[in-house]
């Protein structure tokens, strides 16, 4: 019998979804963007290995997540415990951020491939923690204690955390990194570390999680997600990570780039750009708030194809911003455009994101959280963090050589749009099965 009475979350169960969702935000945030600026202000006058470092950094570490969540959430179903993982994930994790302050950062000709390397290699160390805490177990810790009733909103919260996290760390820790780039990672890496010894207190694995049935010991099952009999039963779960996943592939298109992009392309200046994306951040994260709120009362459904449609028109504005500059500086009417654009651009892949990963939760059968977790993050890391940087490769060297300093292109907002309109394709057959999965789910 369908019931729309909506599921109450206790505070203990908020508190932890607010603290260790912001936290991992904030640590990814550095995966995300400032390790990518890291690579790219050490190689500032070298485009070649600005990019390629960039670009290695975030497929390889796309392909550790994925096969990291993969493990770890199915070990965390065998167990049929998630604390544990989190809490010393997150530990671990920050301990794994403090590396990056070995790393040396002033290149020559002959320490170019050391410094790739160990970009590289810290990034992907970083990320095996990451994943293991967050991707995997914190993810599934979040299925477990919501229901369709609630996920919309949870998961809205959740999506704006990334905004967060960029101004508590452009802000409140941006000063450091251009005085004292090393000490920045420090300081950053004990975020984590004090997250993991809260968890040990705080984070409760629900008692009523259902205990798998069959075997969870063997590689078979570790790959459970990649299996064809499960993918037939559950289409159109992949249905709505297919359409995740084009959102994905348009955002890492530009979003490694986005910092230098404000700061040399638009030639907003290394403080400059601070504001405007602190008003895009409020903007998007109300933005995204409200979308919650109506998505777990009206239905997620009649929002897919508007949010797609939006957020290619954001994605694309940003390209227009080339018409707008004047003397290499954005005119009133660009400044204009940047805000408002900017705003639907990121309030509407993070809308998009929150209300395409509540679905997913609702297609996952009972049992299955932490095993389908992998296939989260090949469709939301892998393949977008394999595919966006491509493009944005190649358009790197077909236009940024041209500059002798590395300036980010407009036209990957060209590529990053296409692709996000695509999204569209997939998105209607979501919106077609939305009534079919909650005559499941109030079975």
């Amino acid at each position: 019998m369908k019931t729309n009475t909506k599921t109450k979350i206790n505070l203990r169960t908020w508190l932890s979804i607010i603290i260790f969702g912001l936290v991992g935000q904030i640590a990814w945030i550095v995966e995300n963007m400032y390790f990518a600026k890291f690579a790219q202000d050490i190689f500032i006058s070298d485009n070649n290995a600005a990019y390629l470092s960039t670009t290695l950094m975030v497929i390889l570490s796309a392909i550790m997540a994925t096969a990291t969540t993969i493990f770890s959430g199915w070990w965390s179903d065998k167990l049929n415990k998630r604390k544990p993982f989190i809490s010393f994930g997150y530990i671990a994790w920050g301990i794994t951020i403090m590396l990056f302050s070995l790393i040396p950062i002033t290149p020559t000709s002959k320490t170019v491939g050391l410094i790739i390397a160990l970009l590289v290699a810290f990034d992907c160390i970083m990320t095996f923690a990451g994943s293991t805490a967050n991707d995997a177990a914190f993810n599934a810790w979040v299925t477990d204690n919501t229901d369709s009733t609630n996920r919309g909103l949870v998961n809205s919260i959740l999506s704006i955390f990334p905004l967060i996290a960029v101004v508590i760390v452009m802000i409140g820790l941006g000063g450091i990194y251009d005085s004292n780039k090393k000490l920045f990672f420090i300081v950053l890496g004990l975020i984590p570390i004090v997250t993991g010894i809260i968890a040990m207190f705080l984070i409760k694995d629900n008692d009523n999680v259902v205990q798998r049935e069959e075997t969870v010991s063997s590689i078979k099952d570790v790959f459970y997600g990649f299996q064809i009999k499960v993918i037939k039963e559950n289409k159109m779960m992949y249905v709505a990570l297919l359409t995740m996943a084009l959102i994905g592939i348009s955002q890492q298109t530009f979003f490694s780039y986005l910092i230098n992009f404000l700061v040399r392309t638009l030639n907003l200046g290394d403080s400059g750009f601070i504001i405007p994306m602190a008003v895009i951040i409020i903007g998007s994260g109300l933005f995204t708030a409200i979308l919650g709120i109506l998505f777990d009362k009206f239905g997620r459904k009649h929002f897919y194809i508007p949010l797609v449609i939006l957020t290619t028109i954001g994605i694309f504005s940003f390209f227009l911003l080339k018409y707008f500059m004047v003397d290499n500086n954005l005119t009133i009417i660009g400044v204009i455009i940047m805000y408002i654009g900017g705003v639907i651009m990121m309030g509407g892949i993070l809308s998009l994101n929150a209300s395409l990963t509540a679905t997913f939760q609702d297609y996952i059968p009972k049992g299955k959280e932490g095993s389908f977790q992998g296939i989260r993050m090949m469709f939301m890391v892998l393949l977008p963090m394999i595919i966006g940087p491509i493009i944005s490769l190649l358009i790197g060297y077909q236009f940024f050589n041209e500059s002798a300093e590395f300036v980010p292109s407009f036209n990957m907002f060209v590529a990053a749009s296409i692709v996000s309109l695509l999204a569209i394709i997939p998105a209607i057959f979501v919106r077609k099965d939305a009534d079919n999965l909650q005559n499941k789910k109030n079975k």
